[in-house]
C-alpha cells in the first residue's frame, strides 16, 4: 500500500520523461511532414499559412539534382548515341506511312490546288509509293543529324526543371522513396532520445521546480531530437570502425538500395522517352529541330521532283513551291507526336537510363552520394529544428500547467 502511494506520489515526476518522449516523437514527425505537405500552399500568403518545404522550394531542388546528380551522371549525347536509326524507323514506319499520307494531301491542296485537284488516283498514288518508298532513308538521315545536334535540341536541366516544377508530387515520390528508411527512423528516434533527454529534465525538477525548467527541457527536448536525427542520417560520411561495428550515416550506407530506387523513378517518371521528345519538340530547342526536320524535308521534295518532272517548280510556280516545302516540313514538326509515340517502347529499352544511373551513383564518393538527398533538408532544415524547438517549449508549459500546478 505504501509502494501504491509512494508511486502515485512520483506519477508526476515521472511523466517529465514520457511527456518528453512523446513531445520528441510527434515534434519529428511533424517535422518530416511538413517538409512534404501541403503540396500546395494553405493560408495567406505570403506569410500566414504553410507550404511543404519541398514542394515550395521544387525548382531550386530540381536545379540541384541537375546539378548533383543527373547532370554529372547522364549525358544526352550518350544516352542519344544508343539509338539505332534503323531500329527507330522500324518502330514508327507504318505510323509514320500513314501520317505523311495526310500531310501530302492537306499540303498539296493548300500549296496547289488547281494541279491535285487535276492529278488522277493513280498518279496520286504514286506520288504516296515514292515519298514512302524514300522514308526509311530521310528518316535515318534524320536521325543521324538528331544525335548529332542533340545537346542544342534536348536541355537536360530544362527537361528535369520542367518536369518537376509541373509536377511537385514527383519530387516528393523521389525524397520520400530515396529516404523510406531514414524519414520513419527520424519520427521513431524522436520517441528514444525524447525519453532519454527528458531524465536530466526529470532531475533537474526534483531539486530545482522552477516554473521556466519544464519549458525549457521540451525546448531543448523538441530542438535537440531533430537535430540529431539529422545527423545520424548523414554523420559520419565515411565509414568508421568501433569495436567490431561499422558506423556510417544511415542514409550513406544504404548507397546501393537508395541508387537503385531513386534511378528506377527517374527512368520511369522523369527522364522517359515521350518527355524527352516533348522536351525537343515544346523546349527552348524546338527551332533548331525544326531547321534539321526543314533541311531535311527540302532534300527529299527536291529529289522527288527531280524525278517526277523537273519543271514541277515552275509549274505550279516559285511562291506556290516554297510555301508547299515550308508548310510540309511544319506539318511534318507539328504531327510529330502522332507517329514517335510509336518508337517510346523501343527508345525506353535502348537508352537503358536506370541501370547505367545506378551503376554510376553506386560509385560515387560518400560526400558526392549525399547530395541525392540532403539538399533536401540543408535548403530550410533550421526551420525544422526551430518548430520542433518551439513546439517542444509548448509542451513544457502544458505539461507545468496540467500536471503540476
Amino acid at each position: 500500500m505504501q509502494l501504491i502511494e509512494q508511486l502515485i506520489t512520483h506519477l508526476p515526476l515521472l511523466s517529465i520523461p514520457m511527456i518528453s518522449a512523446i513531445v520528441g516523437w510527434s515534434t519529428n514527425f511533424l517535422a518530416v511532414k511538413m517538409m512534404f505537405y501541403p503540396i500546395e500552399f494553405i493560408g495567406f500568403k505570403p506569410f500566414l499559412g504553410w507550404q511543404g518545404l519541398i514542394p515550395a522550394k521544387r525548382r531550386e531542388m530540381a536545379e540541384i539534382e541537375v546539378e548533383l546528380v543527373l547532370g554529372k551522371l547522364l549525358s544526352v549525347k550518350e544516352l542519344a548515341d544508343r539509338i539505332d536509326p534503323i531500329e527507330l524507323t522500324k518502330a514508327i514506319e507504318r505510323r509514320l506511312k500513314q501520317t505523311i499520307r495526310t500531310i501530302i494531301n492537306d499540303v498539296m491542296r493548300e500549296s496547289a490546288p488547281q494541279l491535285w485537284a487535276s492529278l488522277p488516283v493513280h498518279g496520286k498514288n504514286l506520288v504516296y509509293a515514292r515519298v514512302e518508298a524514300d522514308i526509311p532513308n530521310v528518316v535515318i538521315n534524320m536521325v543521324n543529324d538528331f544525335k548529332y545536334n542533340i545537346e542544342e535540341i534536348v536541355d537536360i536541366k530544362e527537361l528535369v526543371v520542367g518536369q518537376l516544377v509541373n509536377a511537385p508530387e514527383l519530387i516528393n515520390e523521389i525524397f520520400l522513396k530515396s529516404g523510406e528508411k531514414e524519414f520513419p527512423f527520424i519520427e521513431k528516434s524522436g520517441l528514444y532520445f525524447g525519453f532519454l533527454f527528458g531524465l536530466p529534465t526529470m532531475v533537474v525538477w526534483m531539486f530545482y521546480p522552477t516554473w521556466w525548467v519544464l519549458p525549457v527541457g521540451g525546448l531543448i527536448v523538441g530542438y535537440a531530437t531533430n537535430w540529431i536525427a539529422l545527423k545520424i542520417i548523414f554523420e559520419p560520411k565515411n565509414p568508421i570502425k568501433f569495436m567490431g561495428f561499422t558506423i556510417q550515416g544511415m542514409f550513406l550506407k544504404r548507397q546501393k538500395e537508395v541508387s537503385r530506387v531513386y534511378s528506377d523513378i527517374i527512368e520511369s517518371k522523369l527522364m522517359t522517352s515521350k518527355n524527352i521528345m516533348e522536351i525537343a519538340v515544346h523546349g527552348s530547342g524546338a527551332g533548331q529541330l525544326l531547321e534539321l526536320i526543314e533541311l531535311h524535308v527540302n532534300d527529299a521534295i527536291e529529289r522527288y521532283v527531280a524525278i517526277a518532272q523537273p519543271y514541277f517548280a515552275l509549274g505550279v510556280g516559285s511562291e506556290s513551291y516554297y510555301k508547299m516545302k515550308e508548310l510540309a516540313s511544319q506539318r511534318i514538326f507539328n504531327d510529330s507526336e502522332k507517329y514517335l509515340s510509336y518508337a517510346y517502347e523501343y527508345t525506353n529499352k535502348a537508352l537503358r537510363i536506370a541501370d547505367d544511373l545506378c551503376e554510376r551513383m553506386e560509385a560515387l564518393s560518400p560526400e558526392e552520394f549525399e547530395g541525392v538527398l540532403r539538399p533536401a533538408y540543408e535548403a530550410d532544415e533550421w526551420k525544422l529544428i526551430l518548430t520542433g524547438a518551439l513546439l517542444g517549449m509548448g509542451a513544457g508549459f502544458m505539461q507545468l500547467y496540467l500536471v503540476f500546478m
